[in-house]
This record gives structure tokens, C-alpha cells and sequence, in this order.
């Protein structure tokens, strides 16, 4: 039996090792563990950037990885406590962003200002619990090469979004987005779409059932 496994089947020692790892009450790994363990476990490619105000809430059990030339601006924060967060190469992370996995994003991706990720949702179901004290939920949150995300936008968990997609600013992105296709509004729903023959970007238009 492994290491992990044995600390998955002891609920005390998975409490105990916690506590060792993350402040009480916060989801922010100590600064033990910041400065002496988590350069050495997660991954940045060679160029990677992350700006000196941006907050990683990352932890040595779960992958953070970050590609060759990315950048991670100012106030951004990163979260890998529910699920690994995966950022590509020559991908821009924009200021004040929330990067909560699980999350995989891909290669030459732009994210504006203030978009918010997030691969988790909180139970609500039991009426005479707290939902803070209820089980979250996770699903993978996936970002194709090439994709452009506007300022102030959501994606929430499950989503998938497509290469070479754009999410217009200020969306709300609850359903999987296709290749190569303009998407906006609360909830996002499809504007244009890219064609292959003509070779232009034109008005999308929904199939129709005969």
C-alpha cells in the first residue's frame, strides 16, 4: 500500500498532514511549504513569468504546471487544492484572474482582466447545513490552444472551449464552446462562426430540424 493511499485511509493522519501543509481556516499553503517544497514539486517551463503580487494557493499533492513563456500578471490567483492547474506555453494570464481547478489551458492563449475559473461547485442540497460545510463538486475546466477570453468573464466547471474560440467580455460560459466560434452574453451563447470555405468569420446560424 502506498503513502498516499494509507494517508487517504486515515482520516486523522489526512487532518494532521493538512494542518501541517495549509494555514487554519485559509486555503493558502504555509510559507514552509511555499519556499521549500513547492518549487521543487511543480513545474515552470523555461521563461515562465509570475508577477511578485499575484497569489499562488497552490499545494504540493495536486500539479501546477506552467509552460515555457507564460506569464501570470499582478493579483491573479491560482488554487489547486480541488484539481491540478495546467497553463500552457506562451499563454497570458491576465491581471487580477481566478485560476481554480481542476483547469488545463492550453498554448498562445489570452485571458483579460478579471476572468474567473472555476472546476468546483459548492453542495447546496442539505437545507439544515451550511453550505460552506457541504461536499464540493469537481469538474475539469479545458482550454484549447489559441483561445481568447475577454475581460470580466466566467467559465464555470465542466466547460470546454474550443481552439481558436473567443469569449466576448463580460460572458458567462456554462456550455461547451466549438472551434473557431465567437461566443457572448449570460449565458454565452454562439455569434459567429468561423467558415472554412469562404474563409470569413460570419453570423452563426443554429440548425434547423426539418
Amino acid at each position: 500500500m502506498s503513502i498516499a493511499t494509507k494517508i487517504k485511509r486515515n482520516p486523522r493522519l489526512k487532518q494532521l498532514l493538512l494542518w501541517l501543509l495549509l494555514l487554519p481556516r485559509e486555503a493558502r499553503p504555509r510559507l514552509w511549504v511555499r519556499w521549500l517544497v513547492n518549487p521543487f514539486v511543480h513545474r515552470r517551463g523555461r521563461g515562465a513569468l509570475v508577477r511578485w503580487r499575484s497569489r499562488l494557493d497552490v499545494v504540493p499533492f495536486q500539479p501546477f504546471v506552467l509552460g515555457a513563456e507564460s506569464v501570470i500578471e499582478d493579483f491573479a490567483t491560482v488554487n489547486n487544492g480541488m484539481g491540478g492547474v495546467y497553463i500552457g506555453e506562451r499563454t497570458l494570464v491576465g491581471i487580477g484572474n481566478v485560476l481554480i481547478g481542476p483547469l488545463r489551458i492550453g498554448n498562445d492563449v489570452i485571458i483579460a482582466q478579471h476572468v474567473v475559473f472555476s472546476g468546483l461547485n459548492h453542495g447546496y442540497e442539505d437545507v439544515h447545513r451550511p453550505i460552506k460545510d457541504q461536499a464540493c463538486s469537481t469538474a475539469e475546466i479545458v482550454v484549447e490552444d489559441e483561445v481568447w477570453i475577454g475581460a470580466n468573464s466566467v467559465v464555470t466547471a465542466g466547460v470546454r472551449i474550443g481552439r481558436h474560440a473567443v469569449v466576448a467580455a463580460g460572458s458567462v460560459v456554462t456550455q461547451d464552446v466549438p472551434p473557431y466560434t465567437i461566443v457572448g452574453g449570460n449565458p454565452a451563447r454562439p455569434l459567429k462562426q468561423y467558415n472554412p470555405a469562404s474563409g470569413q468569420w460570419e453570423k452563426y446560424q443554429p440548425l434547423t430540424s426539418s
